[in-house]
Order: C-alpha cells, then structure tokens, then sequence
C-alpha cells in the first residue's frame, strides 16, 4: 500500500472501524524493483525536489565505479585495436546461468559500436549441419581493427551437444583433437584469443533459473536444455574435464572465471583481458591486477578437477 492510500484510509471518517482494520490488514504485494546499473553511481551527493533517498549497499557503489573506470580502459583499449589494425577474439564458454551474457554486455557497453560485434549463432540449419564444423564460425572471425565476443562457441561441441546427444562420439572426439591445431593456425595468423570458462555452482545455478522463472524480463532465457542442467550437471563435469584436458594448450590457454558472485566476475574478467593487452594510456599494471580467487588458469582447473573427481560434490561447475 502507497504512502497516499494509507493517508485517505486514516483520513476518511465515513470508514468504519471495521473496515479500517481490515483495510490495514491487507498488505499491498511486495515488488521487488531493480535500479538499472550506473544510477547509483550517476546521482550519487545531488540533491533536488524530485529525487527520493534510497538505501544502496556500499558495495554496490564501489562495483559501479570500478566498472565505470574499466570501461574507459576498454575504449582506450578499441582505439589501439583499431589503429594497428589488431584482430581480438573473445570466446565465453560455460554452464548455463554461468553470467557469460551478463560480462559480455558490460564489456562493450561503450565500446564503438562499429569495432566490435557479439556472435551468439543459433542451432546449424540443414545446410549448415553438412558442413565442417568450423565453416560457419570462420565467417565471423574479425578483420583488421575488430574485436568479436563469441557467446558461446565452436566449443558447444565440447560440452552442450556430446551431453545433449547432439553429436555422435565420432564428431565429439574428432572436434577435441582437431580445435587446438584450429586455433594454433588462428593464433599464428596474428589474432589475440581469449578463451574464458565461467564457472557457476550448482546451488547458484538453481537459484537463477528460479529468478528467470519469475522474472518476464529473463524468462526469454529458459530453454528446453536449460531445464535438463542440473539434471546433468555430473555429465556436464566430465565433458568440461575432458575439454579443458585436450584443448588448453600454452598458444591457446583456458581461463576459468569463477561467477557465483557476477560482479566479481565481470569485474575481474575485464581485468584480465586488459592486462593481456598493450594499449595507449594504460593505467599502472597494478590497478588492473585479477583477484585469483575469481580467475584461474586452465592447468590449475585440471588439477583441481583431477583431486576430486571422486568427489563431484567438490567440483565447481
């Protein structure tokens, strides 16, 4: 119930008492409203008649400005890119839920929007499905001063269509020992390559396909795949070890974000990508630094798999 209602219902002495009992009695459903990111940080100290005080967690605030701050280190970086005719490509890979749209929505937030493009394809067509499997992706490859984000990958046949059953063992197996020789040959050619992996729990994988549920805004995102995750999430485990054991190699490295908290994760994702990188205007290497609580190598992933493999219960996602 609004401050306004609540006035007229103690103002109104036609009411009985009755009737304002059970008037105070209904409560006006809760609606849980989110500010859009970067208001906090926008209006933080002013003042006016039309501005209304709302309780904001300090580390919400500190989360906005150290994004804002990596975003201009973002657009410093697309300016270099784009003068020495660099080639970037970026691929996210992992669970669902894992946050990979959520980072890749932050990164080119302000970026130009003629340098960069984001390739999320749908399932391959007929035609499609009769070719090699990279054909449809080296389309999308970038030219000289594009940076391209890959929401998800050639990687789906890694884990998504071995654990759907939509590839045979053949084509799994084929893929696995035909991408490192792919993305050596990309490497080489002189493109930069990032291959990220956001590793998400279980507990919060389930605690965000209940939010998509009751979201209107997120409900889009549910799937018929989506619903069999937590069902197979062991199956997907395996294929993630099996992924990471044959394609993270030294020209061609994996790095696992860990995301069950998302602005960890964005945060420290794009503080990686940065300090891969040489730009002009670069802040100090310092402040661009990734926690290792969020961001972890490739090798020591496998390693941490390979110690509790017998433990699944162990494993993060």
């Amino acid at each position: 119930m609004s401050s306004e209602e609540l006035h007229v219902v103690k103002s109104d002495s036609k009411v009985s008492g009755k009737a304002a009992k059970q008037a105070k009695s209904k409560k006006a459903p809760k609606v849980k409203i989110k500010l859009t990111e970067g208001i906090a940080d926008r209006n933080l100290g002013k003042k006016g008649d039309d501005r209304v005080p709302v309780l904001i967690k300090q580390s919400h605030l500190d989360y906005e400005a150290e994004l804002k701050r990596l975003q201009l280190e973002l657009m410093k970086l697309q300016l270099t890119v784009k003068e020495k005719g660099m080639r970037v490509v970026m691929l996210f890979e992992g669970r669902d839920a894992a946050g990979k749209g959520g980072t890749i929505k932050r990164i080119i937030a302000n970026m130009n929007a003629r340098g960069v493009r984001v390739v999320a394809l749908e399932k391959p067509n007929d035609q499609e499905s009769t070719q090699w499997y990279f054909q449809r992706y080296i389309q999308h490859l970038p030219s000289a001063g594009e940076i391209v984000l890959f929401d998800r990958s050639w990687y789906n046949r890694a884990m998504v269509e071995p654990v759907m059953g939509f590839c045979t063992d053949e084509q799994h197996k084929r893929f696995l020992k035909s991408v490192p020789m792919f993305e050596e040959m990309l490497v080489k050619d002189g493109i930069h390559l990032f291959k990220f992996y956001f590793s998400v729990s279980k507990k919060m994988q389930k605690k965000r396909f209940k939010a998509r549920e009751t979201d209107p805004l997120k409900q889009y995102k549910l799937s018929p795949v989506d619903k069999l995750a937590q069902e197979y999430w062991h199956r997907y485990s395996i294929a993630k070890f099996q992924m990471l054991n044959e394609t993270n190699r030294t020209i061609a490295p994996w790095t696992i974000v860990r995301s069950d908290n998302k602005k960890k994760a964005r945060l420290n994702c794009i503080k990686f990508i940065l300090s891969q990188m040489d730009y002009a205007g670069k802040v100090a290497d310092e402040k661009l630094l990734p926690d290792p609580k969020y961001i972890i190598s490739g090798i020591d992933e496998i390693r941490h798999m390979e110690d509790n493999l017998m433990n699944p219960d162990k494993l993060h996602g």
